[in-house]
């Protein structure tokens, strides 16, 4: 508890100081003090993190659905907002002393001297006799005028700061609005090949649709699952792996969101594994709905599918808290070992077991592939595979990016998918 307690403290503190760092740059250095604009800019960057903690936690905390959806766009898009317009204002800092020394040397550039002409003759000017005394010079004139250095020093300032500022905040917006659309106009539909020694020729060209991480929630809710199954059904395929993070919220709140997975058609039927975020969600009231909605759950099971493979599934390991976490002995221990075994497991994580087990296709979701750009560094450090196929002795990885988005409805750099794999006979 003490330890959790300090994460939390270093946390809070650390986004405290990165929202002074953001209100520093985008309020403080191109506002004037006591402005309206200022008062306007300063109760902004206040509000947005209030919004964001709320969005975070009221889903947990078991808040009012209406509420939960209330602070979900402001919250959540801000979190995204905030990550580009940081990195935005980094790459500002290296490029703010250079635009201030371009503009300072523009500020104490001479004027261009008018062109010299011959003047007209003319008469002698009458002579002005001198005065006895010289008159003192003004030293005003004679001399810059500090203030006025000041105000020009002052003024560059409020320049180059408006200039990285306001840069950096269209980068920003440019960015999380484009990856906005990405996520909100559906997933794209990729195409795998993948070879395995043990498939019959028979099963030569089956396609499984993978779909993983759709996170219906406050923001994605029926429209996205309708785009989801439209775009899987248009595929044809033979069979469809919904693999976990289904969602992210009650039965009772997302029901209706996922009434539209009542529609998905597949030769073989459609099967369910779940992820983590089910067991934030209420795993087994999840697993009783997709169970009515026609899908069939897969918990540490197996089946054979009639063209000549095993298809077995895994509870995922955010399971093993409520002792529902993945029994591979349970769900490959006793097969026919001669038969290929493609295996349906949320995270990548497990394809070291899967591999004992002699699994030939492993498929997971998960990782998002990062979701948003350079998160992807990070989910290398916990994932052996982020995005795509890999192979792990005998058993081949694939991970699709997942077809929504949790947190921010924002991907940079990790497109949404939903992947058909087309598995090969070597037989063929």
């Amino acid at each position: 508890m003490v330890a959790l307690l300090l994460v939390l403290v270093v946390v809070l503190a650390l986004l405290g100081a990165v929202h002074w760092y953001v209100w520093r740059r985008l309020v403080r250095d191109v506002t004037a003090a006591g402005g309206l604009a200022r008062r306007l800019g300063t109760a902004v960057v206040v509000a947005l993190p209030l919004f964001s903690l709320a969005a975070l936690v009221s889903s947990r905390a078991g808040a009012p659905f209406l509420f939960q959806q209330t602070v979900a766009w402001p919250g959540f898009l801000w979190l995204a907002v905030l990550l580009y317009l940081v990195l935005a204002l980094l790459v500002g800092e290296a490029v703010r002393p250079l635009l201030r020394a371009r503009t300072g040397r523009r500020a104490a550039a001479p004027a261009p001297a008018e062109p010299a002409s011959t003047p007209a003759p003319a008469e002698p000017a009458p002579v002005t006799p001198a005065p006895s005394e010289p008159a003192a010079a003004d030293p005003v004139s004679a001399s810059p005028s500090v203030a006025g250095s000041r105000e020009s020093e002052l003024s560059r300032r409020l320049f180059v700061s408006r200039v990285v500022g306001g840069s950096a905040a269209a980068v920003a917006v440019g960015t999380v609005g484009y990856g906005t659309y990405g996520v909100l106009r559906g997933p794209r539909v990729k195409r795998v090949t993948v070879p395995l020694a043990k498939i019959p020729r028979a099963a030569h060209g089956y396609r499984i649709a993978v779909v993983s991480d759709i996170h219906l929630g406050p923001i994605l809710g029926r429209a996205h699952t309708r785009r989801i199954v439209d775009s899987i059904n248009a595929t044809q395929p033979d069979l469809i792996a919904v693999v976990g993070d289904l969602v992210d919220g009650t039965v009772e709140d997302l029901g209706p969101a996922a009434e539209p997975l009542a529609r998905l058609r597949a030769r073989h039927g459609s099967f369910f594994v779940t992820g983590n975020h089910e067991y934030f969600s209420g795993a087994d009231a999840w697993v009783d709905h997709v169970r009515e909605l026609g899908l069939r759950p897969l918990r540490n099971a197996r089946v054979e599918i009639p063209a000549g493979f095993d298809l077995a599934g895994v509870d995922d390991v955010a399971g093993e808290s409520e002792g529902q976490g993945p029994d591979f002995a349970r769900a490959l221990g006793d097969r026919d070992r001669a038969r290929a075994a493609v295996l349906l497991a949320h995270q990548p994580i497990v394809v070291h077991d899967a591999v004992r087990h002699g699994v030939d296709l492993q498929l997971s979701g998960h990782t998002h592939g990062g979701q948003l750009w350079p998160g992807n560094y990070l989910a290398e450090l916990a994932n052996p595979t982020v995005a795509g196929l890999e192979r792990y002795g005998d058993t081949q990885l694939y991970v699709s990016r997942g077809a929504g988005a949790w947190g921010p409805p924002v991907r940079v750099g990790a497109p949404s998918d939903i992947t058909v794999v087309e598995l090969a006979s070597k037989q063929a």
